[in-house]
């Protein structure tokens, strides 16, 4: 099968349903070297005149040093099966080779990498990061309750280049 490029404003989806309820692989790198994680926090929107995605990513992950050594950024839906964020999630790349052990099939399009099995994929130029400050939280039980070990996500905002769907 093949991908289709459409226009994300074409999309059907709710976007916070395939964020929190189906999850997203966020994978940065290129044919040499790349990495992806589990994500099921994050959002879309417009910002800047843009159409953008934004991510968090927490320091100690090992897909963060390449989406912040990269300019791209890509997020790949694949429906409600879990199997491949199971491993994405809780396996570390530093340890293992994530794409043998889920099977995935790596596509690498300009500077951006994705998979074959995926249903939707959304290419983003890294535009903005910035880490989350625990003094701007309004709501300070926030911190205890997603911060214990004060390891502050990093929000990573990317304007939507491209947007395919499987075929």
């Amino acid at each position: 099968m093949a991908f289709k490029e459409v226009s994300v404003k074409e999309l059907k989806e709710n976007f916070i349903s395939l964020i929190s309820d189906e999850w997203t692989l966020i994978c940065a790198g290129n044919k040499e070297k790349f990495n992806m994680m589990t994500a099921s926090w994050g959002g879309f929107g417009e910002m800047w005149n843009k159409d953008v995605a934004t991510v968090v990513i927490r320091p100690q992950r090992y897909t963060k040093e390449f989406v912040d050594s990269d300019d791209y950024f890509t997020l790949t839906f694949f429906g409600s099966n879990k199997d491949i964020h199971k491993i994405c999630g809780s396996k570390s790349g530093r340890e293992v080779d994530k794409v043998e052990t889920t099977g995935l099939t790596p596509i690498f399009d300009n500077n951006s990498v994705y998979f074959e099995q995926a249903r939707i994929v959304v290419i983003c130029k890294k535009v903005y990061c910035s880490q989350i400050n625990p003094e701007c939280f309004s709501d300070k039980s926030y911190i205890d309750k997603f911060y214990a070990e004060k390891d502050y996500h990093y929000a990573y905002i990317g304007k939507i280049e491209k947007v395919l769907i499987k075929e």
